[in-house]
């Protein structure tokens, strides 16, 4: 643990609870935290964000009068990052940034062409200064029990396809999805057919320190694209490339007309001949009912014929 400094200003306690240096002021307790992802996969040759995160007991001071530094877990002195690059590890020279406002709390890492005994741990410093051109400040902490570990990968991890069946004449989506550690640098994902119009991007951070980069193509596959092959290839910061494909098994769209046409026939027949059947029915009601009536007519004067 490094801290250090004028602990003379009416500071009567300092120690270590959780990981967190506490000061105790008569009574009111301060607070040097960090908050740093522990552990991250690092794509070699390519670049690695860290996120980070501080707090100091010090009262809000502008990113001018801080200064943040990030060391070796095992050396405080052995620097990988600093605003003064004459300080730092000739290995890490130039491949190291200080991403964000120190000011606002935001102590970020960035590390560019990533080499394979980059792993660290690596640790996070913060220096108070009392002026702008303090460089002796002793208000000073290193979080060395929040530090990250990088996980060397020797290549990326091959994207991510996802899709239901393609059906001819139908519009079918493709999404392919990558994973990567470097935002600032996010991979370029390209597609073996369609164009710009055809792809929609989406970015979103799945957990912290973790992105998903997803691209979507949409197009309406014919009969000919059966059994072609469409590739995703995603390009890594480094001039690295990773790539999937899958093989297109075009189904054609549902016929039911053999069904609906005899259907529609005969739903239409059994109308015009029911139509039918009532018009006669009708009809000869009609007649019966006429007939009788004759009938009763004849009966009638065939009886007064024989009661005279």
């Amino acid at each position: 643990m490094f801290f250090g400094g004028r602990h003379g200003h009416g500071y009567k306690n300092i120690f270590l609870r959780n990981n967190i240096l506490l000061i105790q002021n008569t009574g009111i307790y301060y607070k040097w935290k960090a908050s740093v992802v522990s552990s991250m996969d690092a794509l070699v040759d390519s670049c690695v964000v860290v996120p980070c995160s501080f707090s100091h007991p010090k009262e809000t001071l502008p990113t001018a009068r801080l200064r943040g530094l990030w060391h070796l877990k095992k050396d405080r002195d052995q620097l990988i990052y600093s605003a003064d690059e004459t300080r730092v590890l000739e290995n890490f020279r130039g491949r190291t940034q200080l991403l964000g406002e120190l000011g606002k709390g935001n102590c970020s890492l960035k590390i560019t062409n990533i080499k394979s005994h980059d792993n660290g741990p690596f640790c996070f410093r913060i220096e108070l200064a009392r002026t702008e051109t303090d460089t002796q400040t002793k208000d000073k902490f290193s979080f060395v029990e929040d530090c990250v570990t990088l996980d060397m990968m020797s290549e990326p991890n091959a994207p991510s396809l996802t899709h239901k069946d393609p059906i001819q004449g139908r519009p079918f989506t493709i999404t392919c999805s990558v994973m990567h550690t470097c935002p600032t640098n996010k991979p370029e994902i390209t597609w073996s057919r369609g164009s710009a119009d055809d792809v929609t991007e989406s970015h979103r951070e799945i957990q912290r320190g973790l992105w998903e980069i997803s691209s979507v193509l949409t197009f309406i596959p014919a009969e000919k694209d059966s059994h072609q092959d469409v590739t995703c290839t995603a390009l890594f910061q480094g001039r690295i490339t990773s790539s999937s494909k899958m093989t297109l098994y075009v189904r054609r769209s549902e016929n039911y007309n053999y069904i609906i046409i005899p259907v529609v026939v005969a739903l239409g027949s059994a109308a015009i001949f029911g139509g039918l059947c009532f018009l006669m029915v009708k009809k000869y009601k009609k007649r019966i009912e006429e007939l009788q009536r004759q009938d009763g007519t004849l009966f009638n004067r065939l009886s007064r014929i024989s009661r005279r």
